[in-house]
């Protein structure tokens, strides 16, 4: 069981008293995917299956086949998910500066996160892109001062730890270090703003 987290409010009145959300998951394992800068949300989720809606669980599926499904073959060989696939063998992803700029497109993160990506380690990210992963919920959001592109090539195993804010290169034995998620660890813990507002007590409970 992770550890247990008091969360403030962000200013939001209460309808009942704070609770205790417990923080999910915080190491991640696996093959990561690298990828360069500005990749934009066209590249993430192209804009002909947008017509997919995420709350209908069939589609929620379908999403995750065209995660990064724009991303041009000439530059990346080894694509995200694998043709006739509908999840991802790359749980984490490696990428440099501004990504997810582009649209507002909400479809971005849930994409990658029904697609089994669980976080994303970047140099930066484009704001809304950020408020998404954290609004839904679908992934961690990471930033690291480094270009770590140099340092993983797509297929290495890696460990993200957000606990200790680090990330280790499993080849190498190197670790590099990450930046906090602050205060907004606890909203993507409890699976995005509207659970966190529940499990907090800022809104009601679903009947």
């Amino acid at each position: 069981m992770g550890a247990t987290l008091i969360v403030p409010n962000f200013g939001l009145p209460l309808v009942s008293p704070v609770r205790q959300i417990v923080a999910m998951q915080s190491t991640f394992t696996g093959p990561v995917y690298v990828v360069g800068d500005n990749i934009d949300t066209d590249q993430i989720i192209p804009a002909q299956f947008l017509n997919l809606i995420p709350t209908i669980p069939e589609e929620y599926e379908k999403l995750g086949a065209y995660a990064l499904w724009g991303l041009p073959d000439s530059l990346y060989t080894t694509r995200f998910v694998k043709e006739g696939a509908l999840d991802t063998e790359f749980p984490i992803i490696i990428a440099g500066r501004n990504f997810g700029c582009g649209s507002s497109r909400e479809h971005a993160p849930i994409a990658m996160g029904s697609a089994n990506c669980e976080v994303v380690v970047a140099e930066s990210y484009a704001r809304i892109f950020f408020r998404n992963c954290v609004a839904t919920g679908e992934i961690y959001p990471v930033e690291t001062e480094f270009n770590l592109r140099d340092q993983f090539k797509t297929g290495d195993v890696a460990t993200v730890d957000i606990n200790t804010q680090t990330i280790l290169h499993h080849g190498t034995g190197k670790s590099y270090s990450l930046k906090s998620l602050g205060e907004v660890r606890p909203v993507i813990d409890a699976g995005g703003i509207f659970d966190y507002a529940r499990q907090s007590g800022m809104i009601a409970q679903k009947a």
